[in-house]
C-alpha cells in the first residue's frame, strides 16, 4: 500500500438532479453466518445486491446513490476478510464500469486512497475515467472513509489552502465529486446508527432503517423507503404546513 495521502481538487458542476439516496449496507456476515456460510460468502452476495440496487435507483430517477462499503475501521477486521472486500471491489469496478456508462451511470469512489494497493487504484481510476461523461446517476461508493476524519481533514485544508468553503473542502478530503446533500440515509440488518457516514452531508438526512440484511435487498425494499421518505414533511427548521394553515 502507498503511504502519502494526496488530496486532489475534485472536478466542480456535476451535481444529479433528483434524490440523493445513502445506504449503509449492513449485514452480509450475519447472513453467511446464518446459512453457516464463511463471511466471504456473505460479502460476495453483497455484491450481486450492490449491482441490483444501483439498477432499481437508475430505474427509480435517484440522482446520486452513495453506498457505504468500507469504513476505516474495517481495516480492523481479519486480513483474509479485508482482502476479499477489497477484490470485490475491484472486480466490481473492472467488470460493471462498461454497463454503469451504457446506462448513464457515472462512478466516483470517496474516501481515502492511501492505503489501497497499486491494482486497486488503478480500477478506480479506470472506472471513474470510462464513466465520467455519464449523466444519468451518479454512483459514490464509500471506501475507508470516516465521516468524522474526513471534517478534520476539510478543516486543515481550510486552515492551509483557504479553500472556498467548508463544502469544497469536504468534497477534496473525500476525492468527491460535488453532489447535493443527503436526503435519504438507508440502513439494513436492524441496526440503527450512521456509523460515522458522510456526516457532513447527512445534517437533515431522513432515516430509513429496515430488519432486511443487505444481501437480500432488493428494488421491492427500495421502493418501501421511498414510500417513506414521500410520506415525510420535511421542514429544515420551519415550522409545518399544517402549523402555518393554523391547526395544531
Amino acid at each position: 500500500m502507498t503511504s502519502t495521502l494526496s488530496i486532489d481538487a475534485p472536478e466542480r458542476g456535476v451535481a444529479q438532479a433528483g434524490l440523493h439516496v445513502g445506504i449503509i449496507m449492513d449485514g452480509n456476515g450475519r447472513w453467511a453466518e446464518a446459512r453457516r456460510l464463511p463471511r466471504t460468502a456473505g460479502h460476495r452476495v453483497g455484491a450481486e445486491a450492490v449491482n441490483r440496487v444501483v439498477e432499481a435507483a437508475r430505474r427509480a430517477g435517484i440522482g446520486t446513490l452513495s453506498l457505504y462499503a468500507f469504513s476505516e475501521e474495517n481495516w480492523q477486521r481479519p486480513q483474509a476478510e479485508v482482502r476479499a472486500l477489497m477484490r470485490l471491489l475491484e472486480r466490481f469496478l473492472t467488470r460493471e464500469s462498461a454497463r454503469c456508462c451504457e446506462h448513464g451511470v457515472r462512478i466516483n469512489v470517496i474516501g481515502r486512497r492511501d492505503r489501497f494497493r497499486a491494482r486497486l487504484l488503478r480500477a478506480i481510476e479506470r472506472a471513474e475515467r470510462e464513466t465520467r461523461f455519464a449523466q444519468g446517476m451518479l454512483l459514490r461508493i464509500a471506501v475507508d472513509h470516516s465521516g468524522r476524519a474526513a471534517l478534520e481533514r476539510a478543516a486543515a485544508l481550510l486552515a492551509r489552502e483557504r479553500t472556498k468553503s467548508l463544502r469544497e473542502a469536504w468534497d477534496r478530503s473525500l476525492h468527491a465529486l460535488s453532489a447535493p446533500d443527503l436526503d435519504l440515509v438507508i440502513r439494513t440488518s436492524g441496526e440503527q446508527r450512521l456509523s460515522d457516514f458522510l456526516l457532513l452531508e447527512c445534517a437533515y438526512a431522513e432515516l430509513y432503517f429496515t430488519d432486511q440484511l443487505w444481501p437480500d435487498f432488493g428494488e421491492d425494499d427500495l421502493a418501501a423507503a421511498l414510500v417513506s421518505y414521500r410520506g415525510r414533511e420535511r421542514r429544515f427548521g420551519r415550522v409545518s404546513c399544517a402549523q402555518m394553515g393554523g391547526r395544531s
